[in-house]
């Protein structure tokens, strides 16, 4: 594999393990006995890392820049998770790989970043603390650590459908450490399968102000085949806005095999929205 990787040779080894992660074998402990999850890490305000922060970095032939703050970041896509493979491997900022520990990687946040991961499918949520490169495969947004995954449920699957968002404190009005982790209580079961079968997950295409505009969006779709597409009167508006959108999605492989539809017909923008 050709690697070229716009920083110096050391962080550019670096960031090879987490590439890696997204695209050779990897799984969880071999093992059925695993530690206790760990709580929560307690979002604080960090130096940014001397290593791992670009600015400018290549892996795979593809350019990535990374963000000079992690304010007003949010995101929906795919996440991915690594695991035993990695374990012991130095990350992005030379800190040491724990697969049991709250960790994530992501392409372009800086290092370290402390971000909240919610799964749109089951609504559950943790915080996680950025500090590896990765996951370098096309339509992923974060790779987990075990435990992240774990808590979040998405290990068997592999991946999952997540919002995530930085907390930052960049500035005055920046976010506020968290003075206590309480860890959520799990739901009965009855009302834990009712949750989560009440969260349906759409891709939307596009929001109009102009009845014909979406119109011709919704007959674009249906013309390249793309089948489930409607549109949404959103009437929270003024004026209301039409936003097109397919689905519901029930899983990662659906969305994934949307995505690259929509990116064929030139839709390069579909936004996750969970019901």
């Amino acid at each position: 594999m050709q690697l070229r990787v716009l920083l110096p040779a050391a962080s550019a080894l670096l960031l090879v393990a987490c590439a890696g992660s997204s695209i050779r074998g990897d799984g969880p402990p071999g093992s059925n006995r695993i530690p206790d999850l760990p709580p929560d890490p307690v979002p604080r305000p960090e130096a940014r890392s001397k290593y791992g922060n670009g600015p400018v970095y290549e892996v795979l032939g593809k350019r990535y820049t990374v963000m000079p703050t992690s304010a007003g970041y949010r995101e929906r896509g795919v996440a991915s998770w690594y695991g035993k493979k990695f374990h012991g491997n130095l990350t992005s900022n030379r800190e040491v790989y724990d697969m049991y520990e709250m960790t994530a990687a992501h392409k372009t946040l800086p290092l370290p970043t402390y971000v909240r991961v919610r799964n749109l499918q089951n609504d559950r949520s943790i915080v996680v603390r950025v500090n590896d490169r990765g996951p370098f495969v096309h339509n992923r947004i974060i790779d987990l650590s075990y435990a992240a995954a774990m808590k979040l449920d998405m290990v068997r699957d592999g991946t999952g459908l997540v919002e995530v968002t930085a907390i930052n404190f960049d500035g005055p009005t920046g976010d506020r450490p968290t003075r206590r982790v309480t860890p959520a209580q799990p739901a009965p079961p009855r009302e834990a399968a009712a949750r989560e079968q009440a969260h349906r997950i759409f891709v939307q295409v596009g929001a109009f102000g102009d009845r014909a505009n979406a119109e011709r969006r919704l007959a674009l779709l249906s013309a390249s085949g793309i089948a489930n597409g409607f549109i949404h009167e959103d009437r929270s508006t003024d004026p209301a806005l039409l936003r097109v959108r397919i689905g519901p999605v029930a899983n990662v492989i659906q969305y994934d095999i949307l995505v690259e539809e929509l990116e064929n017909i030139g839709i390069m923008d579909p936004y996750l929205i969970a019901e």
